[in-house]
């Protein structure tokens, strides 16, 4: 292993960079998966935190004014205010006010299965790169510690060098399983937090449309 002799005679780079300079190619594919984790955590907290950032109580307070008044065209334009899925969900029940339970629960659950989807959209997909992060760091640590001591049972060289080269194979070895392992907890935590964040919104979502529907037909406004 060339590369652990030129480290070891001529002291080349230690730490992370130096391991990446010397032998990138497990470091580099996980460089790869760690920016696609930061990607998707990035735009799933930006999708959660944007697209649903309206309080579903307030605004059905609202709607529930407008449609107990008769107001039914007045609180659909209200819905039409934003694209937001909570206004969409509420949009799709006031649409159907003026026909049956059923059609009514039929549009409702539509839109329900429509939206909900959209919200568990790639959090899975961090549980997967926490695996994969954690086995290219494994076959990295392997592969270095494999040619570290093949180096090292080279004929001609001295003690001292075969020490070095064995430090810098296996400094080289560890910093693959501690990079993996970084990424596989950050992906572990990540989803952790936007799974909990997904299912409350699920939750409300699902709240939303049983409120809709009493509103529309047990409440019977005037309309």
């Amino acid at each position: 292993m060339r590369h652990l002799f030129m480290l070891a005679s001529e002291g080349g780079e230690v730490g992370m960079w130096g391991a990446i300079k010397e032998n990138p190619t497990f470091l580099v594919m996980n460089l790869v998966v760690s920016a696609i984790v930061v990607t998707v955590i990035i735009e799933r907290s930006y999708f959660q935190l944007d697209r649903y950032r309206v309080n579903s109580k307030e605004f059905f307070a609202q709607i529930k004014k407008l449609v107990v008044a008769g107001n039914i065209d007045r609180a659909i334009k209200l819905c039409d205010a934003g694209d937001y899925p909570i206004l969409q969900l509420v949009k799709a029940g006031l649409t159907q006010a003026s026909k049956g339970a059923d059609e009514i629960d039929a549009a409702l659950s539509e839109k329900l299965s429509e939206l909900k989807p959209a919200v568990e959209k790639r959090v899975a997909l961090l549980w997967s790169l926490a695996n994969i992060a954690t086995l290219i760091g494994l076959i990295g640590t392997v592969s270095g510690l494999i040619k570290t001591f093949a180096s090292i049972s080279a004929p001609g060289l001295s003690a001292a060098v075969k020490q070095q080269m064995l430090s810098n194979g296996i400094a080289e070895a560890m910093y693959n399983t501690a990079f993996g392992l970084g990424i596989a907890v950050l992906c572990m935590i990540a989803h952790v937090m936007l799974h909990t964040r997904s299912k409350n919104i699920q939750h409300d979502l699902e709240s939303t449309t049983e409120r809709v529907f009493n509103l529309l037909t047990i409440a019977k406004p005037n309309f």
